[in-house]
């Protein structure tokens, strides 16, 4: 990815506006070696001081930012470089597109790329024929589309899955319906087989009744009339 370089933005900010008083310009001055040496830290320090002693200091902010920016600080840098564009005159038209070019950067490093994107843009029209922004822009815009359609696809997956599970859910509850039916079912067979039981028993013992009532008629003795003798 492409992006106006530190050195060029600062030397932007060296020579843009009034400069602020001695100490924190030369704190500011320090903190740009410190830079330079690759000492983003130490930079980062002497920056801080240097707003500590003049708060409304742009240059500072701006510098600020690039030190954390190198120190993959992408949240507080894109904080720096935003209020170094709001502290910055309103006629410092190259000095605002540098402060909103770099704060897309930072906010396309922490993948905010729908913020990103405004940034680039409010960039172009302050610098409309900054080619390293409208390359920067089109590259946030394509990974914003991505992210976009990464979103929807877990949002989709989301939604299959509750589906699923509701499925499963309603499968669940059909099965326990199943279960009970079936249950009560078995439970009005074995009723009916035991009331078919107690009826077959009925019926053997009236068969057996019957059998003992024939029997006891059998075994009395047979009356036999006797001729009368005239």
């Amino acid at each position: 990815m492409r992006y106006i370089t530190f050195l060029t933005a600062l030397l932007l900010l060296i020579t843009a506006g009034n400069l602020p008083g001695q100490n924190d310009n030369s704190l500011v001055r320090k903190g740009n070696k410190q830079f330079k040496e690759g000492k983003f830290k130490e930079a980062e320090i002497d920056y801080r001081k240097a707003m500590e002693l003049s708060p409304k200091s742009f240059k500072g902010e701006y510098n600020l930012g690039s030190s954390l920016y190198r120190q993959k600080n992408w949240e507080e840098a894109g904080r720096s470089y935003m209020n170094s564009a709001n502290k910055m005159k309103t006629n410092d038209v190259a000095g605002k597109a540098a402060a909103y070019h770099n704060l897309g950067n930072s906010l396309l490093k922490a993948e905010k790329y729908d913020e990103s994107v405004e940034a680039y843009k409010q960039s172009l029209r302050l610098n409309p024929a900054d080619e390293d922004t409208r390359y920067n822009l089109s590259y946030a815009m394509r990974k914003l589309q991505q992210q976009q359609q990464q979103q929807q696809n877990k949002d989709q997956n989301k939604d299959d899955k509750q589906d699923n599970k509701d499925k499963q859910n309603q499968n669940q509850q059909q099965n326990q319906q199943n279960q009970q039916q079936d249950k009560q079912q078995e439970q009005k067979q074995q009723i009916s087989k035991q009331d078919a039981e107690r009826m077959l028993q009925a019926l053997k013992n009236d068969e057996q009744k019957t059998i003992d009532k024939v029997k006891k008629q059998k075994a009395k003795p047979v009356q036999v009339q006797v001729e009368k003798d005239w």
